[in-house]
């Protein structure tokens, strides 16, 4: 059987050879696989940065955003940058934080649920997680945040005792050990996948944003969504630091000026869009609704057993960044 994404794969990793490869002086190609659909914003904000790139080095260094998971599955996206499969990616940086706990600091239950919270522990957490990717082989350029995080479920939920048995969709650390603690039956699922499990029913709850909900229809198979507000995770983008280093000075000065704005530009979309996604919800006929105080204690009281977990896996560099960031 022909599979299209090994194909599109193979294809993009003999223009990467060629590509790293290429004087600098050459007009380079780059592919840029992301795993959200095209209409999401952080696939929206990618295609405008690659627009900025081509235009700021004249046409010199092109960039070919490949949305919906179609050249890569999301966690597949990093090791292809380092490998140099892909130039560049995007990933939610959470899917890996088994490789290094600092990947899951912006998904520790409640401690930064506001974007301007989000803000100050990307800035007390960002270099070391630029010193993690660097030793991967890879460069940070920009990071994007989602919406806080809520609970969609098929039923109503008013205490955490509700959600035992319940069929949850994991796409971390920090969501598969949540849902062994509610003893929930934790599928790994990407956001690429989502939309058919929710209509097979391979799970009827998870943990996004109000923007995943939109992105898979959730209300077609979901009754209710639960603003619980637990974290706000973010995707990286970030390039091989091989391809990165064959540009000229100006290209790579042009790369980040665009990365620079994509960033701000990302942020200032998902802070605008919110709401929009919650009010969407609303109109297809979820309910949308703050926790009741009997089921926001039981996360947080989840919440807490969970940063301990990452605590302990974090050791004082761990620590070392929270209480920086609460400094802040």
């Amino acid at each position: 059987m022909f599979d299209r994404r090994s194909a599109i794969a193979a294809f993009a990793l003999g223009c990467s050879a060629f590509a790293l490869a290429a004087p600098a002086s050459a007009q380079t190609k780059w592919n840029l696989p992301a795993a959200y659909p095209a209409d999401n914003p952080h696939s929206e904000n990618l295609a405008l940065f690659a627009k900025d790139v081509e235009k700021a080095t004249s046409g010199k260094l092109q960039i070919t955003v490949h949305p919906g998971a179609a050249l890569f599955k999301a966690p597949e996206i990093k090791r292809a940058v380092a490998s140099g499969q892909a130039q560049m990616g995007e990933v939610l940086m959470s899917i890996h934080e088994n490789e290094d706990p600092v990947f899951g600091i912006d998904v520790v239950p409640f401690l930064a649920t506001s974007f301007a919270d989000s803000m100050k522990l990307y800035k007390a957490s960002k270099a070391a997680i630029e010193k993690k990717l660097d030793s991967q082989g890879i460069k940070l350029l920009f990071m994007v945040p989602w919406a806080p995080q809520g609970v969609y479920a098929k039923k109503e939920l008013n205490t955490i005792e509700d959600m035992k048995g319940l069929k949850w969709r994991a796409y971390n650390v920090g969501t598969a050990r949540l849902g062994d603690l509610l003893s929930m039956q934790s599928v790994t699922i990407q956001a690429a996948e989502l939309p058919q499990a929710l209509a097979t029913g391979v799970v009827n709850s998870f943990m996004s944003s109000g923007g995943t909900g939109y992105d898979s229809k959730a209300w077609e198979t979901l009754t209710h969504f639960y603003d619980v507000q637990a974290w706000i995770p973010k995707d990286a983008t970030f390039v091989n630091k091989a391809a990165f280093a064959a540009l000229d000075k100006p290209t790579q000065d042009a790369l980040l000026k665009a990365s620079a704005d994509a960033e701000a530009r990302g942020w200032k979309m998902w802070e605008e869009k919110t709401n929009w996604y919650l009010d969407q919800l609303k109109a297809k006929g979820m309910k949308v609704q703050a926790p009741s105080p009997a089921l926001a204690a039981g996360f947080k009281k989840a919440g807490e057993t969970l940063t301990a977990d990452w605590l302990k896996k974090a050791g004082a560099d761990g620590q070392a960044i929270i209480d920086a960031y609460k400094k802040m």
